[in-house]
């Protein structure tokens, strides 16, 4: 009925790591790593919508069972299912959206309280490349089918992201006025590390489309330029969205199963 496992709330997180949503978020140089800072909730725990974007993302995370040292290759390590809650609005506010893959905004507009359920099983493989390459992605919103995906589709399996994240050690991001790293330790990944592997195509957040960026340019040259165009870019889309009402909203429940790991099952709430 709680978090099958006890880990802290400093984790790792690739982005963009299946092609079809690197597409959606016009990322075109591959995937890329952030932290994410929030202590997880249970398997079944609310998630509320607040007055931003509230955004869905099935991931499953390795969890490393021992301290990580740069070179280091885990032959096990742990397996739980998450869902990556996003607050679009304040991420796509904090972006750089001349190099989105810096990652700049993504800690911040992924890391409210209650935007990491966990569980509800916690799985340790014999193989875990060979069970996490079998396993299908599956999420719904209120019965309908939203994101299916074979976890085969990764572009980083876990050794690549282990290796970029050493190779990203010095990197660090604003977040609510710290500096933060993609983990606490200082010569080694901490054990109970979650790793998040990333979300398929399927979110509510499909892309900023031509009419968004269309939107954003006349508010610019009417009068906007006491700010850059694309902040009026994202008002657009933000206003767009706001309209056709795409995002979670109170009432809605998000549900991930995926066989073999388990199943989360979180109301959204106001």
């Amino acid at each position: 009925l709680e978090i099958p496992i006890d880990v802290g709330e400093h984790h790792i997180a690739a982005a963009t790591n299946f092609p079809e949503h690197a597409g959606d978020a016009g990322v075109e140089d591959g995937p890329f790593l952030f932290a994410k800072m929030v202590r997880p909730t249970g398997p079944y725990a609310e998630v509320s919508a607040g007055s931003g974007l509230l955004d869905y993302e099935v991931e499953v995370a390795w969890v490393t069972l021992a301290p990580l040292r740069p070179g280091e290759t885990p032959e096990r390590v742990g397996l739980v299912l998450c869902n990556d809650f996003t607050d679009r609005d304040t991420l796509l506010r904090h972006l750089d959206p001349w190099n989105v893959e810096s990652g700049d905004g993504f800690t911040t507009g992924k890391s409210f309280p209650g935007f990491l359920p966990l569980g509800n099983l916690f799985v340790v493989p014999r193989d875990h490349r060979r069970f996490v390459d079998e396993l299908e992605l599956k999420l719904d919103v209120d019965g309908e089918p939203r994101q299916r995906s074979r976890a085969s589709e990764m572009v980083w399996d876990l050794d690549e992201v282990l290796a970029q994240t050493w190779a990203r050690r010095d990197q660090r991001w604003q977040h609510r006025g710290a500096q933060v790293a993609l983990h606490p330790g200082d010569d080694a990944i901490p054990a109970r590390t979650l790793i998040l592997a990333g979300t398929p195509h399927g979110t509510a957040f499909d892309g900023i489309a031509t009419a968004h960026y269309a939107a954003g340019l006349a508010s610019w040259l009417f009068g906007g330029w006491d700010r850059p165009l694309p902040s009026h870019v994202v008002d657009a889309y933000i206003a767009a969205a706001r309209a056709e009402a795409i995002y979670l909203e109170p009432g809605d429940e998000v549900v991930i199963h995926v066989d073999r790991m388990g199943l989360l099952r979180n109301p959204v709430v106001p």
